[in-house]
């Protein structure tokens, strides 16, 4: 028998050593010098400052741009004020329901297998991952603030600063009260399904005003006492959550550090369908209590778009980003000051272009994983064109509210604007197909060097994919905005655009005809030089 030596055992080092311990360890084996470091601390202060500078331009212009208010209100509309407050709580929401998606305390990668098996006191070691989304979420919600305050309200001096501020540590308190939330060990879907009604509540809140004609025409200017306030409520759930750290499951926070990872390398990478995916399998269900009969399914076809319609059915998100989409557009049309060709197409744009992306989860899901588009018997072409049903049928839904009201604002013929909806729909599917089975930027290829940092040759132009589609095939839908009317020639042309729009997103090339051609080109050169010296 083999006796085991005694050994000192030492004493349990503090959490912050720790920290200290796992920062300094990539230090030592990093190559970067001193001067590294400052020529990046220069650049990212340059692009703060120039970016500081355009958006206070932008701010003066719009301020200058905007029209005065009517004197007379009219019976049924918004003012300015309460749309900039329907804008900062559909903000708050959005805030809401991406902490509770992210956590928002994790710890993921060597943190999670490392720290959290460590006899040390976890909330110490989670003291950093807890502050981390409220101090970025807190200087994004002032500069928010900052630019609907100068640029829609004129706000200006203290009056400007105080609303900053103010917003700056409501945005704090809503990641700190949505990590209550994970440290009390409820569901992260719940605070995420919070976040989402609050987004559709404030739209729909500002409707009721709209059509009730209750809305105020000003909104107060927070004082210091409102300041302080706020202040005093983060402090106090700081303290109440730096105190629960502890409690935190292993569970939770490595999954919440998972998510934060997969999302953090989807915005590096360029790739807003990871990060999509990344956001919505965060608040999953782990089991359904019920399952659909699925009784519309006929066929390979019909099991495809069904497909696509259950995954609709049970997203909340894309719900609610629906929901959304519709309000944003009526809404501006009542709006006095907003209610100009550019601000509503603008309108239309942002919420097609949502309603659309919303209904398309499907295709992305499938560009990622094509298990089922190659199990059906079924031409690439023709799933891809199966594929733009469950989107086609919800911009055409989208695009008869959104134009009807339209046609209210330009006091224009109701069926001609209805005609144009439908003719403009199949645009809308086309384009959320065709950005859903983009192919990935190459980022094993040439790589451009930018402030932002590296990136991959031709980022640009797989990223255009289905944009390029609403900027070109809807030419028609713009220019009946700009000038308020539909003609038959523009709905003739939107027809043939349309039919376009469906035959480029079917195509399954992920180069365009013009980059196939020239590579056929030159695999033709070399062979027609071969053939010339033969000869």
């Amino acid at each position: 028998m083999t006796a085991v030596q005694a050994y000192p055992v030492g004493t349990v080092p503090a959490a912050r050593s720790i920290r200290r311990f796992t920062a300094r360890a990539p230090r030592g084996r990093g190559e970067g010098r001193l001067g590294a470091l400052l020529g990046d601390l220069y650049t990212a202060l340059v692009s703060v400052a120039v970016s500081a500078g355009v958006g206070l331009g932008a701010v003066q212009q719009l301020r200058v741009a905007l029209p005065p208010p009517p004197e007379v209100p009219p019976p049924v509309g918004l003012s300015l004020p309460v749309v900039v407050a329907v804008l900062l709580v559909g903000a708050a929401g959005a805030l809401l329901s991406l902490a509770g998606r992210l956590g928002p305390v994790g710890a993921g990668g060597a943190e999670a297998v490392w720290w959290l098996t460590l006899p040390v006191e976890r909330r110490g070691l989670l003291r950093p991952a807890a502050a981390r989304l409220p101090v970025l979420a807190a200087p994004a919600a002032a500069v928010l603030v900052t630019l609907l305050s100068a640029g829609l309200l004129g706000h200006t001096g203290a009056g400007l600063l105080r609303a900053a501020l103010v917003a700056a540590l409501a945005a704090a308190a809503v990641v700190l009260a949505a990590a209550l939330v994970q440290s009390a060990g409820l569901p992260r879907r719940a605070t995420a399904l919070t976040g989402d009604l609050l987004m559709v509540a404030a739209p729909v809140g500002a409707a009721v005003l709209a059509l009730s004609g209750a809305a105020p025409s000003t909104l107060p200017v927070p004082g210091w006492a409102v300041v302080v306030a706020v202040a005093l409520v983060v402090a106090a759930l700081a303290a109440v959550l730096d105190a629960r750290l502890g409690r935190l499951p292993a569970r939770t926070v490595r999954d919440s550090g998972s998510v934060a990872a997969q999302a953090l390398g989807a915005v590096v990478s360029l790739d807003s369908r990871e990060l999509g995916r990344a956001l919505a399998g965060a608040v999953l269900r782990p089991g359904r209590r019920w399952s659909s009969r699925l009784r519309t399914v006929r066929g390979p076809a019909t099991a495809l778009v069904t497909a696509d319609l259950v995954l609709l059915r049970r997203s909340t998100r894309h719900l609610v980003q629906l929901g959304v989409a519709v309000l944003v557009p009526v809404l501006v049309t009542v709006v006095p000051q907003l209610a100009s060709p550019v601000g509503v197409l603008l309108a239309v744009l942002v919420g097609g272009a949502a309603a659309a992306s919303a209904a398309a989860d499907g295709a992305r899901w499938a560009q990622m994983a094509p298990v089922l588009d190659r199990s059906l018997p079924l031409r690439h072409t023709t799933v891809r064109r199966l594929r733009m049903v469950v989107p086609g049928l919800v911009a055409l839904w989208w695009s008869a509210v959104t134009l009807g009201a339209v046609a209210l604002w330009s006091e224009g013929p109701l069926l001609d604007w209805l005609v144009l909806a439908v003719a403009s729909a199949p645009v809308w599917a086309a384009a959320a197909v065709r950005a859903a089975y983009r192919p990935a930027p190459e980022w094993g290829g040439r790589l451009v060097i930018t402030e932002a940092g590296a990136l991959p040759l031709g980022a640009l132009a797989v990223l255009s994919k289905g944009p390029d589609l609403v900027a070109l095939c809807l030419l028609p839908l713009w220019v009946a905005i700009g000038v308020a009317a539909v003609t038959t020639p523009v709905v003739t042309a939107q027809v043939v655009l349309s039919a376009v729009a469906v035959l480029v997103a079917s195509s399954t090339h992920e180069k365009g005809w013009f980059e196939r051609s020239l590579e056929g080109e030159q695999r033709g050169r070399p062979a027609a030089g071969g053939a010339g010296g033969a000869a």
